[in-house]
């Protein structure tokens, strides 16, 4: 029987992504108050030996690790990577991580793209993603989650929206949702559609936790999802709205190049605890 509750019980409040380039930062700067988890890709840290290692793990001895995936391409047209699973599983058991999730997009078609393509909203893609999402399911044992993605082309052939595509994936793979707010900005601003509307629209109560992030502005109606910048006040109000409306998740801040001092990153993982702790606070009052 697959597990739901226990793979996130150990996952809770603000965190922030540990990257290579934030590991030396963050070791030198000490108490990363108020972080309370990280998040790497675990492709890039399976492997590793050495003082890499022991520095990751003296990080994953403090903080619980989610894990969230770049390569196992989910959505891709290649045989299912087996084998990347069931060493992701015994590295998710090694550190005790609480979650593996993945992005709702594919990297593969004979060979690595190096980018995340945007998957047809299809009846037959959907199923084709859920039977995967149930076979990774399998040899995990638990739950994994999938990110709604940003992407800047759509494919041909439609048959339902983004959002009717990812609540049907999530229900034929009986998986949970890692939402992504500053990729639905993104997305709503490059294809023009309302983002509250489109949040309001998916499974709440499927979320297993929450990333927020900065991204490039190339025009008025193109924005490049690359967490290289600081979070916009529009991404931080759909965080306010899903904390309003739905509850309070996990969340956590994704930078992953263009770093700047560790005390600015800690002062937007403040904001997330700070935005947590205020809506807590008014579902207690609330309930009282």
């Amino acid at each position: 029987m697959r597990n739901t509750t226990a793979t996130i019980s150990a996952l809770e409040g603000a965190g922030i992504g540990l990257r290579r380039g934030l590991v030396a930062p963050f070791q030198a700067h000490g108490q990363l108050h108020p972080v309370q988890f990280m998040e790497v890709a675990p492709e890039n840290w399976i492997t590793v030996g050495g003082q890499s290692k022991k520095d990751f793990m003296d990080f994953a001895s403090k903080y619980p690790m989610v894990l969230h995936g770049l390569s196992l391409s989910i959505g891709g047209p290649d045989a299912l990577n087996e084998t990347l699973v069931k060493s992701i599983k015994q590295f998710k058991s090694d550190i005790q991580s609480p979650i593996y999730s993945e992005h709702l997009s594919y990297c593969t078609d004979g060979g690595q793209l190096y980018d995340l393509m945007p998957m047809p909203f299809t009846e037959a893609a959907a199923k084709h993603v859920a039977d995967r999402v149930q076979r990774v399911q399998d040899i995990l044992g638990e739950r994994m989650a999938l990110e709604n993605v940003s992407y800047y082309l759509t494919q041909p052939g439609a048959e339902m929206s983004e959002s009717e595509f990812i609540n049907l994936v999530i229900e034929k793979a009986d998986c949970l949702l890692h939402l992504d707010v500053n990729n639905i900005y993104v997305n709503s601003i490059n294809h023009g559609y309302d983002a509250i509307k489109f949040l309001d629209q998916l499974p709440h109560e499927k979320i297993a936790y929450i990333h927020i992030a900065g991204h490039f502005d190339e025009a008025d109606d193109l924005k490049v999802d690359t967490h290289g910048a600081q979070v916009i006040e529009s991404v931080w109000n759909l965080l306010q709205h899903t904390y309003q409306n739905y509850g309070v998740f996990p969340t956590l801040l994704e930078r992953d190049f263009n770093f700047p001092p560790v005390s600015e990153l800690l002062n937007e993982v403040n904001r997330i605890s700070e935005m947590q702790q205020q809506h807590q606070h008014q579902t207690q009052h609330a309930i009282l």
